[in-house]
């Protein structure tokens, strides 16, 4: 188990309980305390539960991006039967950082979507660490038509930084293969369910999270940039990520009471790489939930529905929700610099030009 940063203390009592579980101790054979076991393991349990109920936006962060965190491929091999792997988008390549295939859940087909990070080294390589391709949005675009045109319905597991930033997926049309992923979710006539289950990163999240519904992990997040790129871009300064995770409003827990997701599915205690089974379980149980709901409401417009869920955000925002935390001072001193040296600038040209028509 990897511990995070401010999990130090819960790191300390593990290793008190492993050794309190083990017969074998320097002196010898010693016989296990039942009742300190016990005791220690109920500190361990509260400690976790403190700590997991009041994280900050920054450590949420650090817990969506924990190494041990269940990957989409763990979650399809829990919670659907019969996958089916399909792979390329018929053009260039096969994109290893986007899983794709037709599967079973609980005796219904349904076509499965997940972005997959990588549990090592070389796996993450081989996964980009989920940073999709132009490819992988035309195979995900490919197969999306398909389950259309067969009336499946469709889940997408959403989990990457965002779409990969390197010079050779802007020459094969980036942008233009994100904007058409969209066009296509927004144009289905099949109920589609979107899960963050760690990261939801910018285009890379959105191209595949324009669903019916989308739903976050306890413990996951989702924005338009990462905390870091924010700071660095509004301060120039990376360590203020802390700052920018809090103004940006990134949780599951924010985000639906901004109304842009549709739910929050609560993890395990102490995140859901602690017990990545029952984490599968909650999820599954959702999503058969959620299929249930369309598949008994005939008269439901699929994608009317969509697109009047999207045209919502924004329009009504809860009056508790406010943006105290951002530092507008900052962001204008930096406004008003830039503004002096714009001004600097043109008076220069001005003086060069009077200069030179007047010799």
């Amino acid at each position: 188990m990897t511990y995070l940063d401010f999990e130090k203390e819960i790191e300390e009592l593990d290793k008190n309980l492993d050794t309190l579980k083990n017969p074998y101790q320097n002196e010898g054979i010693s016989s296990i305390n039942k009742d300190k076991i016990d005791s220690l393991q109920s500190e361990i349990d509260k400690k976790i539960e403190n700590l997991y109920s009041n994280l900050n936006s920054w450590q949420k962060t650090k817990v969506a991006r924990h190494e041990n965190r269940p990957r989409s491929n763990y979650y399809i091999e829990k919670i659907f039967t019969e996958f089916e792997m399909i792979s390329g988008d018929r053009s260039f390549a096969e994109d290893e950082a986007v899983l794709t295939g037709f599967a079973k859940l609980d005796g219904k087909s349904v076509l499965v979507i997940g972005q997959e990070k990588g549990f090592d080294t070389s796996s993450r390589i081989k996964r980009n660490f989920g940073m999709m391709r132009p490819e992988g949005y035309r195979k995900c675009i490919r197969l999306m038509k398909i389950a259309n045109n067969f009336k499946i319905p469709i889940v997408v597991f959403i989990d990457t930084p965002g779409a990969f930033p390197g010079k050779g997926a802007e020459e094969r049309g980036q942008a233009e293969d994100i904007a058409s992923s969209i066009s296509c979710c927004m144009s289905l006539d099949v109920p589609t369910i979107s899960v963050v289950i760690g990261e939801g990163g910018s285009g890379g999240a959105i191209a595949l999270a324009s669903s019916n519904k989308v739903f976050m992990l306890e413990h996951s997040i989702y924005s338009v940039i990462s905390p870091e790129g924010c700071a660095s871009i509004l301060w120039k300064d990376v360590t203020k990520s802390n700052e920018a995770a809090e103004a940006m409003k990134i949780t599951a827990q924010d985000l639906y009471k901004f109304n842009i997701i549709d739910g929050v599915i609560k993890e395990p205690k102490g995140g859901a790489h602690r017990d990545p089974q029952e984490c599968a379980n909650s999820i599954k149980e959702c999503l058969n939930k959620q299929l249930e709901i369309y598949s008994n409401n005939k008269v439901l417009d699929i994608k009317e529905e969509r697109k009047n869920k999207f045209m919502k955000i924004g329009k009504d925002l809860p009056s508790e929700i406010n943006f105290s935390n951002f530092n507008t001072e900052k962001i204008k001193t930096i406004t008003r610099s830039k503004k002096i040296k714009i001004s600097f600038f043109i008076l220069l040209i001005l003086l060069i030009v009077i200069y030179f028509n007047l010799s």
